[in-house]
C-alpha cells in the first residue's frame, strides 16, 4: 500500500512539474519575438489605386519584425472607413495609420482615437490644420503637393524651350489641357495651380484649352482626353495630369487619335512615377513624371505608428525620419524623365 501511495505521489509531482514547466515556457515565448510586436490597424482609401498599392506594399515590408499590421480597404467610402476604424478601436489596436477617403473627416477619426487613447498617423491625404492640432498623438506623413506641381510645370518648360515645333500654331502660347484629380483634394488643387504657375514663372504664355476631373482614374482620364480631342483636336499642345493613371489614360486616347506614330507627338506629364508610367517613359509616350515616393511614405508611416504604439514620442532617432513641427514627415518629390529613370526604379 505504501509503495502504491509513493508511486501515486511521485506521479502527481511529475504532473505538477510538467504543467509548471509548460506555463513558464508559454510566458517566456510571449515576452519576446513576435508576441511583443504592437498591433497596428491600417485603413487605405481604396486598394485599386496604383500609387496606394505601392504604399501598402511598403507598409507590409516595413512591418516585418517590427509590428503586426491589419490593412483594410475603405473602398473609397468614408462611412465604410469609419466602420473599419471603429472595429480597430474595438479590437484595441496599439496605433492607427489612416489614408482618409475625405480629409475633412479626419476630425471625427481623431476624436474617436483620442477617446480610446490610440495614436493616429494620417497618410498621403493631409487633415485640415485645425484637426492636426486636436491632439498631441496625431501625425502626418506625405509630400508637399505644390512641389509636385512645380516640377510638373518645369518638365513642360524644359520641353517647350528645347522644341520650337511644340508650338504648333506658332502663336507663342502654350495651349494645354488639364486632367485634375478628385475635386477639393489638396493634391489636385495644388498640383493644378503650381504646374501652371511654374510655366508662367518661366516666362511662357499659357492658355487653358480644357480642364476636367479624371478622379485619379486611368479609364476616366482616357474618356476625358478623348472628349478634349473631339472638341479641340490639334489646338492642344500639351497635357498636364495630376497623376500617372490619368496621364496613361490620356496617352491611350492620344494613341487612338494617331499620336505617337511618325512625327505626331504630344508631351504628357504625370505624377507618381508608377511602374506603368516608367514603362511609358521608356516607350517615349510620356514626357515625364514626378516621383511620389511610395516606399518612403509607407515606411515612415509604419515607423511612426510603431514608435507611438510603444508609448514613445517619434523623433529622427527612433523613427528614422525628420519631423517638421514635431508632427509632420515630408517625403520629397523628384523630377523623372527617360534620362534618370533609374532614380525611380
Amino acid at each position: 500500500m505504501k509503495k502504491w501511495t509513493a508511486m501515486l505521489l511521485f506521479g502527481v509531482m511529475l504532473t505538477v512539474a510538467g504543467c509548471s514547466s509548460g506555463s513558464s515556457g508559454a510566458g517566456g515565448g510571449n515576452s519576446g519575438g513576435s508576441g511583443n510586436e504592437p498591433n497596428i490597424g491600417v485603413a487605405i482609401y481604396k486598394f485599386d489605386d496604383t500609387f496606394m498599392t505601392g504604399v501598402r506594399n511598403s507598409i507590409t515590408e516595413a512591418a516585418k519584425g517590427k509590428a503586426k499590421v491589419d490593412i483594410v480597404d475603405s473602398q473609397n467610402s468614408q462611412p465604410t472607413q469609419n466602420d473599419k476604424i471603429d472595429l480597430f478601436i474595438t479590437k484595441k489596436v496599439d496605433a492607427l495609420v489612416v489614408n482618409p477617403v475625405d480629409r475633412t473627416a479626419a476630425g471625427v477619426i481623431i476624436d474617436k482615437a483620442k477617446a480610446a487613447d490610440i495614436p493616429v498617423v494620417f497618410l498621403n491625404r493631409e487633415p485640415l490644420p485645425e484637426d492636426m492640432k486636436k491632439w498631441d498623438k496625431v501625425y502626418y506623413v506625405g509630400a508637399k503637393a505644390e512641389e509636385s506641381g512645380t516640377i510638373s510645370g518645369q518638365l513642360l518648360v524644359d520641353y517647350w524651350k528645347a522644341n520650337p515645333d511644340a508650338d504648333k500654331n506658332k502663336d507663342g502660347v502654350l495651349q494645354y489641357v488639364m486632367l485634375k484629380g478628385e475635386p477639393g483634394h489638396q493634391d489636385a488643387e495644388l498640383r493644378t495651380k503650381y504646374s501652371v504657375q511654374a510655366l508662367e514663372d518661366a516666362g511662357i504664355k499659357v492658355e487653358k484649352v480644357a480642364e476636367d476631373t479624371g478622379m485619379w482614374d486611368r479609364v476616366k482620364g482616357q474618356e476625358k482626353m478623348a472628349a478634349f480631342l473631339a472638341a479641340h483636336g490639334d489646338k492642344i499642345e500639351a497635357v498636364l495630369a495630376n497623376n500617372d493613371d490619368m496621364a496613361l489614360g490620356a496617352i491611350e486616347a492620344l494613341k487612338a487619335s494617331g499620336y505617337f506614330t511618325g512625327d505626331k507627338k504630344m508631351p504628357v506629364v504625370g505624377v507618381d512615377a508608377t511602374a506603368p508610367a516608367l514603362q511609358a517613359l521608356k516607350d517615349g509616350t510620356m514626357l515625364g513624371t514626378v516621383l511620389n515616393d511610395a516606399k518612403n511614405q509607407g515606411k515612415a508611416a509604419l515607423g511612426l505608428a510603431a514608435v507611438l504604439a510603444k508609448g514613445e514620442v517619434p523623433n529622427k532617432d527612433n523613427s528614422g525620419y525628420d519631423l517638421t513641427d514635431g508632427k509632420f514627415v515630408w517625403i520629397p518629390y523628384k523630377k523623372i524623365t527617360k534620362d534618370n529613370i533609374d532614380d525611380a526604379q
